[in-house]
């Protein structure tokens, strides 16, 4: 008997201590990466709960010809591994706009788009610092313009200040 309720409270502990996070209330930094031509983004992230986030991602592009943003939001939940390592999975949404000054008439519009994200993070126990990598696959909902395809995808590497 004394076996069989020590193992149910090794359990018990086991599964507390695997669910307990340290997600930041808040994380704002670089989430740098080719964003399908945007380049880096200006990232937030919004902790609501102990495993799960808002993230708010946005990019700019401003050259001589082409002028565009794009805006993603994502919802994530968050795995601890171990050590200050997690990994994440997210979907989301967002839209973007281009316009293209280079061509007569000038060329613009509007990219809807949906958008999910995998990623594993780092965070520091020294620093308030998070680093982390991660794919975002895009699902795009117009073609033409700016898009050559429906889809897109992007490696990043993100740097984040976490802060309460």
């Amino acid at each position: 008997m004394k076996k069989i309720i020590l193992t149910l409270l090794m359990v018990v502990g086991l599964f507390f201590s695997s669910q307990s996070q340290e997600i930041s209330k808040n994380a704002i930094g670089l989430r740098l990466g080719n964003n399908d031509g945007f380049g880096g983004e200006i990232s937030y992230q919004r902790g609501l709960s102990s495993n799960n986030r808002l993230e708010f991602d946005l990019g700019w592009r401003n050259s001589k010809s082409i002028s565009a943003f794009k805006l993603v939001g994502l919802y994530q939940w968050i795995w601890k591994i171990d050590n200050g390592f997690n990994w994440y999975a997210g979907v989301g949404a967002g839209i973007g706009s281009w316009s293209n000054t280079s061509v007569n008439p000038k060329e613009s519009g509007t990219i809807p788009f949906a958008a999910g994200d995998i990623g594993l993070e780092y965070t520091f126990k020294e620093v308030p610092i998070q680093l982390s990598l991660d794919l975002r696959p895009e699902l795009y909902f117009s073609s033409g313009g700016y898009r050559d395809s429906n889809f897109g995808s992007d490696l990043a590497l993100g740097i984040r200040y976490k802060f309460d």
